[in-house]
């Protein structure tokens, strides 16, 4: 009996500092377009169009915000460990630009020598106008409802 007991804690032991271990684990993860080499270096400039590049690589991950002859096919692979924030570990933007015709003007790739690491301005967001208090700001407006010289103190349409 007293082997079988010590057999559950051995058991329990391993299983718990199994989970444990898990959470320590690196975690790879993909957002976007799924890269393939061969594909995309073989659009080129004044030889596909529109609908040849579509075929190739399928649609775009967005078009440009003001023009619809720019496609972008964007793709990022990160790593995570455990509980921390991901970090990238490679990343493509393809730009695709097409002239009015619909023909390929351009091709343009970048990496992750673009990837910004943006820091806030600490826990709060500056902002412009009176700098009131907790309390100042949750009664406040008490008795400015109906006052004097408000626009709003009477139902009747006659009055200002």
């Amino acid at each position: 009996m007293r082997s079988q007991l010590k057999m559950h804690f051995v058991l329990t032991g391993l299983v718990a500092g199994g989970l444990l271990l898990s959470g320590c684990s690196q975690v790879r993860g993909h957002q976007g377009y799924i890269v393939d080499t061969v594909l995309t270096n073989s659009i080129q400039p004044g030889v596909d169009n529109r609908q040849s590049v579509e075929a190739s690589l399928g649609r775009p991950t967005f078009t440009g915000q003001f023009d619809e002859n720019t496609w972008f096919y964007v793709s990022r692979e990160t790593k995570q460990l455990a509980f921390n924030s991901p970090t990238p570990r490679d990343q493509m933007v393809m730009r695709v630009t097409f002239d009015e015709a619909g023909n390929v003007t351009a091709v343009d790739r970048t990496g992750l020598e673009l990837v910004a690491n943006i820091n806030p301005n600490g826990d709060k967001t500056p902002t412009l106008g009176r700098e009131r208090s907790f309390f100042q700001e949750l009664f406040g407006n008490i008795g400015a409802v109906g006052a004097a010289g408000s626009r709003g103190g009477s139902n009747d349409p006659t009055r200002p």
